[in-house]
């Protein structure tokens, strides 16, 4: 069976080479400009070259996203702009404003052009016609199910791919397009800019609203004791549907996260890595391994829930009960390099250990293994008890081989 397409997130170049050690096969990242995550380090033009660079070298594909909706003074620089981005050699620009479209396509460039999901495409006439413009791929609404997802997949031809979100945050607006930000701070969130005020805490001083015109329908408000957030939505996790998001014919499966840690993308793209290269070799005695939704639950984020795909939530069964994120697991440590004969590997610190401390290792392939942290030593080593300093290089004794970029992270 012919492997999705893993697509995850490079927020900066420490991010970008986590998840292409961790199993992703396209990247997607922004330049300083026009891109929709400006929260987030991002990448100058140097940067971009080098992330191609890299990426190219173990076989990996770059995707630039030029998905803000720009204002006509802007559009000598975004010519510029994508002019450049052609002569770095990125495979695709991902893009959702008919200007932007526009100038990409006619202008003769040698990547792709990828139609965003703030396009909203929920359809396969929507689809076909984006194909007909020149689109070589359409990142489908995160409203669709799956049922409509296959239907447009059968009414669509193949030249044409399809890609869908399925882990990480979601808008509680239409397919990203809100205008909240703008309203309470003036910060455009269709530039980029949002101040994410759906995840704000708000009081409710209401128990139920009803509208003038519908007496009758009660519209349930549930006030907790941290605050209402019925405009918070859960984070999308799909990691238990993998078979029916590849069954569906979705053919790059998105992980959503650029302003998210390294640590975060490395997890997430090896969890789903791993559930796919699964599925892929035994279609038939495929079974869900339940350590890697363990693994997506020890990174920062907030209530999973499956999104669209399913159906329409109902009951604010897509909003989060209370604020902020579940927190699980720490990022310790990262890996850069092993004595094979000592069984000794050397770590930068991430956060402070101890020995005797119950630890994991996260590698690439394999879900975290636990053991007892022993033998700390410093870089000159001198035999330690912690490691209080952030960013202090050290020695444990290890009983599983250990590659660089490996992870040591709390149990």
């Amino acid at each position: 069976m012919k492997a999705p397409e893993l697509l995850c997130p490079a927020g900066d170049e420490e991010k970008l080479r986590a998840v292409i050690l961790y199993g992703a096969d396209a990247v997607y990242l922004s330049g300083e400009r026009f891109g929709m995550r400006s929260a987030c380090d991002n990448f100058t033009r140097e940067g971009i070259l080098r992330a191609v660079e890299f990426a190219h070298s173990r076989g990996v594909r770059v995707y630039v996203t030029v998905n803000t909706m720009p204002h006509g003074r802007d559009y000598a620089e975004l010519s510029d702009y994508l002019d450049f981005l052609d002569l770095a050699g990125v495979d695709a620009v991902i893009v959702s404003d008919l200007g932007v479209f526009s100038l990409a396509a006619g202008k003769g460039y040698r990547f792709g052009i990828h139609i965003s999901t703030q396009a909203s495409v929920v359809s396969a006439e929507a689809a076909r016609a984006w194909h007909s413009l020149g689109a070589e791929r359409v990142v489908l609404a995160r409203e669709l199910t799956l049922e409509e997802i296959k239907e447009i997949r059968e009414n669509t031809p193949p030249t044409l791919s399809l890609e869908a979100f399925v882990h990480g945050s979601m808008c509680i607006s239409y397919s990203g397009r809100c205008l909240l930000s703008n309203y309470f701070t003036g910060r455009d969130a269709n530039g980029g800019a949002c101040s994410q005020p759906c995840r704000w805490n708000y009081t409710v001083r209401a128990v139920e609203i009803t509208e003038e015109k519908r007496p009758g329908t009660m519209i349930p408000v549930e006030e907790h004791p941290e605050g209402t957030f019925v405009m918070s939505s859960r984070d999308m996790c799909m990691i238990e549907h993998i078979p029916e998001l590849i069954d569906a014919g979705i053919d790059s499966l998105k992980i959503e996260g650029r302003v998210k840690s390294a640590y975060y993308g490395a997890v997430t793209a090896n969890a789903y890595k791993i559930a796919i290269e699964n599925y892929c070799r035994d279609p038939e005695g495929y079974v869900f391994d339940p350590a890697l939704l363990r693994e997506l639950e020890s990174v920062s984020h907030r209530e999973y829930c499956t999104g669209f795909f399913f159906g329409p939530p109902n009951g604010g069964a897509n909003t989060v009960s209370s604020g902020g994120y579940l927190r699980d697991k720490a990022y310790l440590a990262a890996a850069t390099g092993y004595d094979g004969v000592t069984g000794k590997a050397r770590f930068v610190q991430k956060n402070k250990v101890f020995c005797g401390d119950l630890v994991e290792l996260v590698s690439p392939g394999k879900t975290g293994r636990r053991f007892t942290l022993s033998g700390l030593e410093g870089e000159d080593g001198t035999p330690l008890e912690s490691t209080p300093h952030p960013g202090m290089i050290y020695t444990a004794d290890v009983p599983f081989e250990v590659r660089a970029g490996d992870i040591l992270r709390s149990v």
